[in-house]
């Protein structure tokens, strides 16, 4: 079974050097705000005052719901395999900005409802050709997620860098992070869901009422590991194992949306000490996203209204950590640059 050790990144003597080589940099303290903390993040994942940020890349997985079944959004399920064929030619705007940014990308079947044969780029690791309707029957039996999980542990295992972002693709997945959402955290269904791809108000009715129907039907299940198997999608399952293996290696996590920080919440109710390892990218504008973002007490680095998914959050945001760990790492000291540090405050005559 599937079961990596996470190791906190708690080091006082580490983080007391951080924060005294960032304090020391020809700045007034704490003036490039998030980046300070970011750059400090960075250097206790990887041990080190001088971290490095090598090879990024970006995951993104493509699974299809059965959940579709249930009118719960405003796309046919075959737009995510067409979404994958755009991502192979490079025109998503996930391609757009990875290339921008200096992210490799890789493109990952879990389980999409569509058999492309042996294509360059395309990852295949096919658990299924999609969930089951989780309104009806649990979405993965244990051994199908127990796979899912493998198979995202692999992935990470063949990479060579020390920076991974998740993304995903799935019509249908924004009903499926909800309800794990619902269920693991216990908030209202009405304040998980949202309108997804574009869902009018009668939409995200249908879904609300999806998913409180299936968590009827599931009351007794409350285990993590249950509750993905039972509401999530294989590209969740995939995420939640890629993302233990990441944490597990050291490596910083780049979380972009709603939908991987729903698989983030299934991993850090295993592991908790993952959040450590965690870089969120943005707040989506996803209703559910903001409350569970409070929930995992997370902190974005931008707020754009972005709904996409895709990854798009993760590779807008990579411009920040180049610039947190090169402002520690290049910039100077006021000593190295003879610039003379805060005047020490004088008592009142």
């Amino acid at each position: 079974m599937f079961a990596p050790t996470i190791v906190p990144t708690a080091d006082a003597a580490l983080a007391t050097s951080l924060h005294l080589a960032i304090d020391n940099k020809t700045k007034p303290r704490g003036s490039l705000g998030l980046l300070e903390g970011l750059a400090a993040r960075i250097g206790l994942i990887q041990k080190s005052c001088a971290p490095q940020l090598i090879e990024p890349v970006i995951l993104i997985f493509a699974g299809d719901h059965g959940v579709t079944a249930e009118n719960i959004s405003a796309f046919p399920q075959s737009v995510t395999w067409q979404m994958m064929e755009n991502f192979l030619q490079g025109g998503a705007a996930i391609n757009v900005f990875a290339r921008q940014n200096g992210c490799a990308l890789k493109i990952i079947d879990a389980g999409v409802n569509h058999e492309f044969g042996t294509r360059p780029g395309l990852v295949d690791r096919k658990v299924a050709p999609g969930t089951r309707n989780f309104v009806r029957e649990p979405a993965m039996s244990a051994a199908e997620c127990e796979l899912a999980l493998q198979h995202g542990a692999s992935l990470v295992d063949e990479l060579n860098g020390n920076v991974v972002g998740f993304g995903e693709m799935g019509i249908g997945n924004t009903t499926s992070a909800a309800a794990l959402m619902h269920v693991l955290t216990g908030l209202a269904a009405a304040q998980c869901v949202g309108t997804g791809t574009g869902l009018d108000a009668d939409g995200v009715q249908r879904k609300q009422q999806a998913i409180e129907a299936a968590h009827r039907l599931h009351a007794e299940v409350t285990e993590p590991l249950a509750v993905l198997a039972t509401y999530g999608g294989f590209e969740i399952a995939m995420m939640v194992g890629a993302m233990l293996r990441a944490a597990e290696r050291r490596m910083v996590l780049l979380i972009d949306g709603f939908i991987v920080s729903a698989a983030l919440l299934v991993a850090a109710r295993m592991q908790p000490a993952i959040l450590d390892y965690c870089v969120f990218s943005h707040c989506s504008q996803e209703q559910g996203h903001r409350l569970l973002l409070e929930y995992l007490h997370a902190r974005p680095l931008l707020h754009l209204d972005l709904r996409l998914g895709e990854g798009s959050g993760c590779a807008l945001a990579m411009p920040l950590l180049h610039s947190a760990v090169n402002f520690l790492t290049q910039m100077a000291t006021f000593s190295s640059a003879q610039v003379s540090g805060k005047l020490v405050d004088s008592p009142a005559q």
